[in-house]
């Protein structure tokens, strides 16, 4: 990996977290189209994972005291679903697949809300919410727009939105990480070795720690400045644009590849 692509990766790391600090999802979804652009899938799967489970952990710290901690268990119930589903599956996506997943998450944003029946305080729905969001971000790589379908017609507060959200998010990246890091570590460990999956040295993952508390410190200070109102609208406009940017890209390597 060149010291270019190393550092345009850590100035990433840096935008994002603070765009997440933020929305609390659409930064995460950037992130994943780019490592997707320069790494092959498996890596950058395991580098977002950790990218976003330090990131998603220190805006989760930082808004320790509105997590709604109940939600969050019955969120963890149906991620245990989902592992028992994820472990049946050998399909893994491609990287024109992985954009077209990515773009068509972004649009869910645009689902009409009052067709949306669905809240995470509800009976039964953090659980529906923990299996259908890790299954499509082990996968997909990112489930965010999803996530925040849940959140929606919910009464909590934009802080405790986010700060749900993200402690949600550390356990779901933690099982995509053990999902796609498994076949990593099994190329990286044969006799003959694999030099193209594409990691960076373990130093730049040391760099993308502070960088990514920095991130979510600044996106946090924004947070507070921000009305409820202007935090939804600019979610769904940013989670849109990213989303026709993938889909545009994922088209575009399918219909180049060749027959």
């Amino acid at each position: 990996m060149s010291s270019a692509v190393i550092a345009f990766l850590l100035a990433a790391t840096f935008v994002t977290a603070t765009i997440s600090g933020v929305f609390g999802m659409a930064g995460g979804l950037i992130l994943m189209g780019v490592l997707a652009s320069i790494v092959p899938v498996a890596t950058a799967m395991v580098m977002h994972g950790f990218i976003q489970i330090v990131s998603n952990g220190s805006r989760a710290f930082l808004l320790r005291k509105h997590i709604s901690w109940a939600i969050t268990g019955r969120y963890a119930l149906g991620i245990g679903a989902a592992i028992a589903l994820i472990a049946l599956i050998a399909w893994r996506p491609t990287q024109p697949m992985v954009f077209i997943l990515l773009g068509l998450t972004g649009m869910l944003v645009w689902i009409p809300k009052s067709l949306v029946d669905i809240n995470v305080e509800r009976k039964l729905q953090a659980e529906l919410c923990g299996f259908l969001v890790q299954t499509l971000n082990t996968i997909a790589g990112v489930a965010g727009p999803l996530l925040d379908l849940f959140f929606v017609k919910s009464q909590l507060p934009r802080q405790a939105v986010v700060a749900t959200k993200a402690t949600t998010q550390v356990m779901a990246h933690a099982v995509k990480i053990a999902f796609w890091g498994w076949p990593l570590l099994t190329l990286l460990t044969a006799p003959t070795g694999d030099t193209m999956i594409g990691l960076p040295p373990l130093w730049v993952f040391a760099l993308v720690v502070p960088l990514s508390l920095t991130g979510t410190w600044l996106g946090g200070l924004i947070l507070d400045r921000m009305t409820d109102a202007n935090f939804r609208t600019w979610t769904k406009w940013i989670v849109t644009a990213t989303g026709a940017v993938y889909l545009w890209q994922g088209v575009s390597l399918l219909l180049a590849a060749p027959v």
